[in-house]
């Protein structure tokens, strides 16, 4: 018996939503999916239900390159609320720990020297982490306090963009992967001796993307189905600007597509990098450069 095809349009690119607060990252990734008629789509990188900012979304082929753009940089802009603290980390949580102490500026500015570099961090207790194969959010509503592990965290940048009154601090962070923002401010409130959370939270960046550069979701409604929909898309090649880019010949792009090494020339790279071989301008792989050579361990589809 024949297999059936599968449903929707095999395109492949990036999508980048400006998303609202009120709205799961899944939320949006599925009205995209369906916008665009899409047989496969995921995105780089799960914002909070009340954060808004950068959600990328990745089409078809373009979902292979997801963790080039998790593994990189972002940038987030957040106000932290002083003299409580909430058993979710931000505003949408109940609030549990109360202080009307409230920190001066500089006390703030000094304290932020432990959040920068690389630093460790407990995951809030409603998160995405996993406890003995449990997202530990299910177990925190189901009335458990789960035991999270600290984890590695570099923080390129941490500081203050404004403080509106006693009770508020504006702040804006560069870091790398895994990174809680509620985290950050939950700490910084115990630092303080005040308590905090966050109470706005925004993804201004992340990777190649910008929030200024995103769509609203309203469009996905209003242009769904519609070809003019596509002039949103950008390339697949656009999540991968942080690798090394590398030439390559059509012999050597059909031994790649085909998971074998092939000839590849590139200026800014050395042994052992991991790059990407271009023909026309359009990827082929992603893997290790040896010696002339591309070790694929990511083959893209030829586009037709």
């Amino acid at each position: 018996m024949a297999r059936s095809r599968k449903k929707g349009r095999a395109l492949s690119g990036w999508l980048v939503v400006d998303k609202p607060a009120g709205m799961t990252s899944n939320a949006v990734v599925n009205k995209a999916r369906w916008a665009f008629d899409a047989r496969k789509a995921g995105h780089a990188g799960t914002l909070d239900p009340d954060a808004t900012g950068v959600l990328a979304i990745a089409f078809g082929e373009a979902t292979k390159t997801i963790p080039f753009v998790t593994d990189a940089l972002k940038a987030y802009r957040f106000t932290v609320r002083f003299g409580q603290a909430t058993n979710t980390d931000d505003a949408a949580g109940t609030v549990v720990s109360q202080s009307d102490q409230r920190p001066g500026d500089a006390e703030i500015k000094a304290a932020l020297d432990m959040f920068r570099g690389a630093i460790r961090q407990v995951p809030p207790q409603v998160s995405a982490v996993k406890v003995d194969g449990q997202r530990a959010y299910r177990l925190a509503r189901a009335g458990v306090e789960p035991e999270l592990a600290p984890r590695d965290l570099w923080v390129e940048s941490l500081d203050v963009l404004a403080r509106p009154d006693p009770d508020h601090a504006v702040l804006e962070m560069v870091c790398g992967k895994g990174g809680y923002v509620r985290a950050i401010a939950r700490d910084l409130g115990v630092a303080l001796g005040c308590f905090g959370h966050v109470e706005t939270l925004r993804r201004i960046w992340s990777g190649p993307f910008a929030a200024d550069d995103g769509i609203a979701p309203d469009i996905l409604e209003t242009e769904a189905k519609s070809p003019t929909l596509d002039r949103y898309l950008l390339p697949l090649e656009t999540g991968l600007v942080d690798l090394p880019a590398l030439r390559c010949t059509p012999e050597a792009a059909a031994k790649l597509r085909n998971g074998q090494p092939g000839m590849v020339l590139g200026a800014a790279v050395e042994y052992g990098d991991t790059g990407w071989a271009a023909l026309d301008g359009r990827a082929v792989a992603v893997g290790i450069y040896r010696g002339g050579e591309l070790h694929p361990s990511r083959v893209f589809v030829a586009p037709t």
